[in-house]
């Protein structure tokens, strides 16, 4: 639900700090105190993604974070009758149903919801059935979110990364492009209904343009983050993320009312 503050929620994605864990095997860095910590740092939520393969979360750190979590739990999974049934089991406060190809290192572009609508449509009600609310990762193509609406989602997760490339590429002309078509497929979203949500790949100098759309009321972010913990500190990095967010938006709202 839309809140009636201009700031957002901060979802931290804690997947890279198993991935750690397993290089080397045993339970050392635990991802269940990575997401006490970026809680105590001001996360408002924590993302998971367990995967086929179980290359980074597993199954037993979903069952800790259900249990112990003080913030909800948004769990990332394919539409497959494996991970609906443990996500039925663990009924965590959201689902966001990805692409996921066993050979890809990281998530790759968005769903195909209009291909894949009666794929897809018995996984969005079974989750919504037992009360999980249901979000799509989506490129912000029109085609698409007029899909994830007419398939009953509650949620889109707008894909940031080309847009990240083009900023990791100072492709000036391409990041006004992707901006622009994020910017367009959130104000859609919103008006059709969406909660609207964005992430994949935000840094702290990409952060404040996505941060500013006063549509999108949620970022999640991980994998940057925790490559930052490794500098100054997990708690530092998560509140200087949100520090940029708020001040991206407060600035964008002042703009929005002058």
């Amino acid at each position: 639900m839309l809140s009636s503050s201009p700031l957002q929620r901060l979802g931290i994605n804690i997947d890279h700090v198993a991935t750690i864990r397993n290089a080397r095997g045993g339970r050392h860095p635990d991802p269940l105190r990575a997401a006490h910590l970026a809680i105590e740092a001001g996360a408002d939520g924590i993302t998971a993604h367990l995967r086929e393969d179980r290359r980074h979360i597993s199954d037993a750190d979903i069952a800790r974070l259900k249990a112990e979590l003080t913030r909800p739990l948004n769990l990332e999974m394919a539409a497959t009758d494996e991970m609906l049934q443990i996500a039925l089991r663990h009924v965590p406060n959201a689902c966001c149903l990805v692409p996921e190809k066993r050979e890809e290192r990281t998530t790759e572009g968005g769903l195909d919801i209009a291909g894949l609508h009666n794929t897809l449509l018995p996984y969005v009600e079974r989750l919504k059935g037992a009360g999980i609310r249901v979000s799509l990762f989506i490129e912000a193509d029109p085609r698409q979110i007029e899909a994830s609406a007419r398939l009953g989602a509650d949620i889109v997760e707008l894909h940031t990364g080309a847009y990240c490339e083009r900023a990791l590429d100072d492709d000036a002309a391409g990041v006004a492009a992707e901006i622009a078509k994020l910017a367009a497929g959130a104000k859609l979203a919103a008006a059709a209904g969406l909660e609207v949500h964005a992430g994949h790949g935000l840094t702290f100098n990409t952060v404040g343009a996505v941060a500013r759309m006063a549509e999108i009321v949620e970022l999640n972010i991980g994998h940057f983050l925790i490559g930052e913990a490794i500098f100054g500190g997990l708690h530092g990095a998560v509140r200087r993320m949100r520090a940029l967010m708020e001040e991206a938006r407060l600035a964008g709202s002042s703009r929005r009312s002058a």
